[in-house]
């Protein structure tokens, strides 16, 4: 495991490399070298869960005003299932870090969704631990936050619905939605999105599919409308 090159990666660099390293340490290493004082990562795993949970709440809190108590908490739910967590850790490269045991790596434990998941928490727990919650925020605001701000779980809020709640509040407003462009093979593409309000003020959104394409561009326009 090579320290310098996390903490060169991350522009990270921790006061204590016992904490990092042993944030990357899974319990089948541990079992593998019982005489040598190897800590596993499960009780940072459960530290950072908790941080993660909070830095992520307060995002939501402080940036979307609008939402209810209860989309908060959905939307949350699917920023720090194992899903994105898996994703996460596969956009940092921490998979290639974990220290595993002979039998944990030879049955593909270094790709295995529950096992990154963890990692990623616990690097956050350790992070916790080594610089304070701050320097977490920082970390989630250059990494997480973005992937929030730029629509990638915009599939759990249904932002037409939340846009067609606000125009309805200004009688002689209509809303229309076109797909205006379209591009990539058939098995990955990629849909451009407009939405018109009034037949002038428009915003645009991309996606996987023509709904989702259609969900950001009208996150984009409710985005505009707040500001």
């Amino acid at each position: 495991m090579n320290i310098s090159e996390i903490e060169q990666q991350l522009g990270i660099t921790f006061k204590n490399h016992r904490l990092l390293k042993q944030a990357f340490t899974h319990s089948s290493y541990v079992n593998e070298h019982p005489t040598k004082k190897f800590v596993d990562n499960e009780r940072l795993e459960f530290l950072g869960d908790a941080v993660l949970e909070l830095g992520v709440s307060q995002y939501l809190y402080q940036n979307f005003k609008q939402m209810s108590e209860g989309e908060m908490t959905k939307f949350r739910a699917s920023i720090v299932c194992e899903e994105s967590l898996v994703n996460f850790a596969q956009d940092l490269n921490f998979g290639q870090y974990i220290l595993l045991g002979k039998g944990e790596e030879q049955t593909g434990g270094r790709n295995r969704p529950a096992l990154l998941a963890d990692v990623f928490e616990s690097f956050l727990g350790a992070l916790y631990l080594d610089q304070g919650f701050y320097t977490v925020l920082s970390f989630l605001e250059k990494y997480i936050f973005p992937k929030i701000s730029t629509g990638a779980f915009s599939h759990v809020m249904d932002y037409k619905s939340q846009l067609q709640e606000l125009v309805q509040q200004y009688k002689d407003l209509t809303i229309e939605y076109k797909i205006i462009e379209e591009k990539g093979p058939s098995h990955n593409k990629e849909f451009l999105a407009q939405v018109q309000i009034n037949n002038e003020f428009f915003q645009l959104g991309s996606g996987r599919t023509k709904k989702e394409a259609e969900q950001r561009a009208a996150k984009h326009a409710l985005d505009a409308f707040h500001q």
